[in-house]
């Protein structure tokens, strides 16, 4: 998922999209949603403001994707706030299998769309997050001596 796409989602996915994040972050909505618009070419997202958006929002997707477009992937340096250990895994699992499944979907015909090759993308991006949760996980049971 780039990262006009990531910050489309995280507006529109929070509780009320921009209508109520906008006030949130000190701006209208109408200018917020302007800004992650992908088709639109005369607003933009400043790093604080998106910066700003992942804090208020707790999604940080935004972050995943720009590190993803430049060949890299993140991990949270601070313990998971819930869940376990085996519950990440097993999360993380079950979209690998997803992933698989839309690999072999978009593979049917022989050839890959670039609509197909950004739901793949997408869903990488997806794993990847849950990857690294895994591993914060792992890190957390480690750093209290204790059973994940």
């Amino acid at each position: 998922m780039n990262t006009q796409d990531s910050a489309y989602k995280t507006v529109h996915a929070y509780p009320g999209g921009s209508e109520s994040l906008a006030p949130r972050i000190g701006m209208s909505a109408a200018v917020l949603r302007n800004k992650v618009n992908p088709n639109n070419t005369t607003h933009h997202l400043t790093l604080a403001e998106a910066s700003e958006i992942m804090d208020v929002t707790g999604d940080d997707r935004i972050l995943h994707a720009l590190a993803a477009e430049h060949g890299y992937t993140l991990e949270r340096a601070d313990a998971p706030t819930s869940g376990s250990l085996i519950c990440a895994l097993l999360g993380a699992a079950s979209l690998k299998g997803k992933l698989s499944a839309l690999v072999a979907e978009v593979m049917t015909d022989g050839r890959i769309t670039p609509n197909e090759a950004k739901a793949v993308a997408d869903m990488c991006a997806d794993v990847q997050a849950l990857i690294a949760e895994v591993a914060q996980h792992a890190a957390a049971a480690a750093k209290q001596g204790a059973p994940a």
